[in-house]
């Protein structure tokens, strides 16, 4: 039996486009276990070392916008009468010193973030990975915020107690946390820079994990690229 040559062409055409739906099938099911837990590990690993690192060194807190740590809304309005009054050096001390010790605690994240990703178990990885933009951020801070809370209160009040208006903003901001004008964690001025410490780091790594999804191969690693890039 025989076929026109424009049949036969309209055949050949269907079966590289059936091919290629076949070769794109490719997803997170078709993903060994071993391999979407190595994946993730990797970009989780990833994530949280360029994280460490980007915010755990000098002016890192202090020179990134995106997670620099100004005072609490309240205080933030009275900046001009305090600049009036003449501690608007003072102020500015005190917000560089809060900055700093935001970026001396996030080095001892590392090791605890390390531990959350040893954690992990396959379904956990597959969860993750099925989930959201900001799942494996998400997975960190479920696993290492109460944890890192307790890590990052002392250093930074090592660092702020050494400012003389640390003891005056406890004051002040510790009656206004009575009458509900801020939260509790802003009561004290440790609290709030350990709080905005550990978002910031959240952030940073919740960035990287957006740039390793919308471009897994250039995140330079092969398995990683393999992984994030079946969901894509």
């Amino acid at each position: 039996m025989s076929f026109p040559v424009s049949s036969l062409r309209r055949m050949v055409a269907a079966s590289f486009l059936l091919a290629s739906c076949g070769a794109f099938a490719f997803s997170l099911s078709d993903l060994s276990n071993q391999d979407a837990t190595a994946g993730l590990k990797a970009a989780l690993e990833k994530g949280a070392s360029s994280a460490v690192a980007s915010l755990g060194r000098q002016n890192g807190f202090l020179n990134n916008d995106k997670v620099k740590i100004h005072l609490p809304g309240a205080l933030e309005q009275a900046m001009p009468i305090l600049r009036m009054t003449g501690m608007g050096g003072q102020v500015d001390g005190l917000v560089a010193d809060m900055n700093h010790a935001a970026e001396a605690a996030v080095p001892l994240a590392k090791p605890l973030l390390v531990n959350a990703v040893k954690s992990m178990s396959v379904t956990d990885a597959k969860n993750i990975l099925a989930g959201g933009d900001t799942s494996v951020t998400d997975f960190f801070r479920q696993k290492t915020s109460a944890e890192l809370a307790v890590k990052f209160l002392p250093i930074v009040r090592q660092i702020t107690d050494k400012n003389g208006l640390s003891a005056r903003y406890n004051a002040v901001m510790g009656q206004a946390s009575k009458t509900g004008l801020v939260s509790s964690e802003q009561s004290t001025v440790e609290g709030y820079v350990t709080q905005r410490a550990l978002d910031g780091l959240f952030l940073m790594i919740g960035e990287e994990e957006k740039a390793i999804r919308q471009d897994p191969v250039g995140s330079g690693s092969a398995i990683i690229g393999k992984v994030f890039g079946a969901m894509r």
